[in-house]
């Protein structure tokens, strides 16, 4: 319990000493600004779907009161029926550049946690910035869907494969699993590869696997509290949904960067021991080398 609670003061100490409020605040604004290109690319998506404007309406006009979903339904059938290629590559590009922003944040985080100058040139910078923002998007995708979705696509499984209940049963617990467990690999490589200096993955898999969990739990409970205890919509009428996201996006970056400080602080405290034992070791060998003088001289009287 001393031990936990001594790691945990230690934390403590180093997100004041690097102002990790600030990292993340950084993080969340620049997921914020990802959001517009985002939005451009899954609007020029939908005509490659082949979705039905009747429907597409429909459905507006069921999330959008009668009046404007009638005002803007010219422009959603021309939405899902005219596909924009120069539309679909300015938010793929749009949105890998936003979000590479944000991931740069996350860079100079893992770079604060561990003490280390940043010496990239910009373009091995940027380059390592948008693998990270690939391989982060693939692991959101991954936490949201399965546990989201994981219901439905083993009702769709059970359906063909006429699944036992016990086999379903596991079917549940392995979504959460598979989620935590592909989340956890992902994290893990964008801590090993983050930092201007390459750690070996047994080294970051520890803070990885905390922020994973903490980002599920977190996200669990921040969609219960707006659920069931808040009034942002009340409060802020529309923007009540901008500052829940913003404050997601937050809660997300202050978790990616408790990830990488864990990191940091058990690399410290692991070469702290290796110093220890390699001035023991030799402390040793000196005084045997001692020993080995003294006991010669005495050979020679």
């Amino acid at each position: 319990m001393s031990k936990a609670m001594g790691f945990a003061k230690e934390l403590g100490g180093e997100f004041k000493k690097d102002n990790a409020t600030t990292l993340a605040a950084a993080q969340a604004y620049y997921y914020l600004l990802a959001i517009v290109p985002l939005l451009i690319l899954l609007l020029s998506i939908l005509p490659y779907l082949q979705i039905n404007p009747d429907r597409a309406v429909e459905f507006i006009g069921t999330i959008l009161p009668g009046e404007m979903a009638t005002t803007f339904q010219d422009t959603i059938v021309s939405v899902v029926t005219t596909p924009s290629g120069g539309l679909l590559t300015f938010g793929i590009l749009g949105t890998l550049w936003s979000a590479s922003n944000a991931l740069t944040a996350f860079i100079n985080a893992t770079n604060q946690a561990y003490g280390i100058e940043e010496t990239r040139s910009f373009i091995k910078l940027k380059a390592t910035a948008i693998g990270l923002t690939l391989g982060m998007l693939v692991a959101v995708i991954i936490a949201l869907v399965l546990p989201i979705f994981g219901g439905t696509i083993i009702n769709i499984i059970k359906s063909s494969l006429n699944l036992p209940e016990q086999t379903e049963i596991i079917f549940q617990v392995l979504r959460w699993v598979i989620s935590v467990a592909v989340m956890s690999i992902v994290l893990a490589l964008m801590y090993k590869f983050a930092p201007d200096k390459q750690f070996p993955f047994k080294e970051v898999i520890v803070g990885a696997v905390i922020a994973t969990v903490l980002w599920q739990v977190v996200s669990f409970g921040f969609s219960i509290y707006v659920a069931n205890f808040s009034s942002y919509s009340a409060t802020y009428g529309s923007l009540g949904g901008l500052i829940v996201l913003m404050l997601w996006f937050f809660l997300t970056g202050l978790i990616l960067v408790i990830g990488a400080e864990i990191n940091a602080i058990l690399h410290r405290r692991r070469n702290a021991k290796k110093e220890t034992s390699s001035d023991a070791l030799a402390q040793s060998e000196a005084n045997q080398k001692e020993a080995k003088n003294t006991e010669s001289s005495m050979n020679k009287y």
